[in-house]
């Protein structure tokens, strides 16, 4: 069953321990820290609260029709989160957006692509993981 408030619910969840986990890495570690070190940080440490939320959400849309609310939560909350995480650095910090695009650049080995493709893929495995069980 298809349930866009869940969606929406579980996102803002996501979206605040995103923002609070980046002010964290970027008041608190960044100071004493490489900033690859911190970027890493920022990557690794949501990647279980995703998949936790993805279970959620699979769990709560289990049934017929949970490809199609595994497929609207994996297309709008990776695009959303890093629409946000470009607000964030942009009005807390001012920067540019060629720097925050930077973030995405895996060509010098940036991280943040590994969680983006997390926030898309979680949804659907956990979905066909539970699919597959019932």
């Amino acid at each position: 069953m298809i349930r866009p408030g869940l969606t929406l619910v579980l996102w803002l969840a996501l979206a605040a321990f995103v923002v609070l986990n980046d002010f964290v890495g970027d008041t608190w570690l960044a100071p004493t820290l490489p900033v690859r070190a911190v970027e890493w940080y920022k990557t690794l440490v949501p990647l279980p609260y995703v998949s936790m939320l993805a279970l959620i959400h699979a769990r709560r849309s289990a049934g017929p029709r949970w490809f199609e609310a595994a497929l609207l939560a994996a297309l709008l909350w990776p695009v959303s989160t890093v629409l946000l995480g470009f607000v964030q650095t942009r009005m807390v910090y001012g920067e540019d957006p060629v720097i925050f695009l930077d973030r995405l650049g895996f060509w010098w080995g940036a991280p943040y692509p590994l969680f983006v493709v997390a926030v898309l893929a979680a949804p659907l495995l956990a979905g066909a993981a539970l699919a597959r069980r019932r």
